[in-house]
């Protein structure tokens, strides 16, 4: 362990700059759809090609896990593909979504065959998985980071959804209101590894890095949205 480490506090605040100048919240097509000011079609194109996302974050878990020879620290972590997978048929995360997009209007089948997913998308995705895999677990979990700021984030879509894109059945809501509470706890988790495993201050850096490229991946994948079908108007 180098001298130069950063103590916890330290780092922390360094990880944290990172979501206050690069988190997604701020792309336009974030900041129009929590203003009320994208139409039904590119709410739609958003649903069908954030799915593509949800649906690999149990393989970007397993990557990781695959990667980590500590065995409570695999066990700890599997718990989040649970939490997407679900532990039966109907369950968790990954059906949430096909719920959101059913109540979108969305076919289901659709958004399993990926009919609507934009080549940027795909493109950023799979090179966040790809990460996942070939980097150092503490690394790859660092980049799961994003979650510090996703709780805000989830009300503020929340409270969007609401009170702008009433059209959208309530019922298909559920995966926002989950993740108020699972996000905080996922980011407490993430963060106390990334604390704990990331014990040096090259490590240290390449958490850093590894949070910047996490929020390049959903910043990229708005680009492509946006391009595609975001600025159609309300």
């Amino acid at each position: 362990m180098t001298s130069d480490r950063l103590d916890d506090r330290a780092f922390t605040e360094r990880l944290r700059e990172v979501g206050a100048g690069r988190y997604h919240d701020k792309h336009p097509f974030h900041v129009r759809m929590n203003e009320g000011r994208l139409g039904s079609e590119a709410i739609r194109g958003w649903v069908a090609n954030r799915f593509h996302y949800q649906k690999n974050i149990p393989i970007k878990d397993a990557a990781i896990i695959s990667n980590c020879p500590i065995r409570e620290v695999r066990r700890g972590w599997l718990r989040r593909i649970v939490v997407h997978d679900g532990a039966g048929v109907g369950e968790g995360g990954i059906e949430a979504w096909l719920k959101l997009g059913e109540a979108c209007g969305l076919a289901r089948q659709d958004l399993l065959d990926e009919r609507d997913v934009l080549p940027g998308v795909r493109f950023a995705v799979d090179a966040y998985v790809n990460f996942a895999r070939v980097q150092p677990w503490p690394v790859a979990v660092a980049s799961s980071l994003t979650e510090l700021f996703a709780p805000d984030l989830m009300a503020q879509r929340l409270a969007a959804f609401e009170t702008h894109y009433k059209w959208v059945n309530p019922s298909g809501l559920e995966y926002f209101r989950r993740r108020l509470t699972q996000a905080r706890e996922d980011s407490e988790e993430g963060l106390r590894l990334t604390l704990t495993y990331c014990d040096t201050r090259a490590l240290q850096e390449e958490a850093i890095k590894a949070l910047m490229f996490k929020c390049d991946v959903l910043w990229a994948m708005l680009d492509a949205i946006e391009a595609e079908c975001g600025r159609s108007a309300a």
